[in-house]
């Protein structure tokens, strides 16, 4: 399992998506005072657990 990382601004789309006011909360708790954008945390997280998913999937497969 790959492990998350703050990652620094990648290039982007925008995409507009609705977030819980808590979870909002959490990751700007967590990227404050650190190079990295609200979309690129959640960027990275999104991809961390697609990989995550992947995984899973091989796993079940065997």
């Amino acid at each position: 399992m790959k492990k998350f990382k703050i990652p620094s601004i990648p290039p982007t789309t925008n995409k507009c998506i609705r977030f819980p006011n808590d979870v909002i909360e959490a990751v700007e708790n967590s990227i404050k005072g650190k190079d990295c954008t609200f979309s690129a945390f959640v960027i990275e997280a999104v991809r961390v657990a697609l990989e995550n998913l992947e995984e899973e999937s091989a796993e079940n497969e065997r």
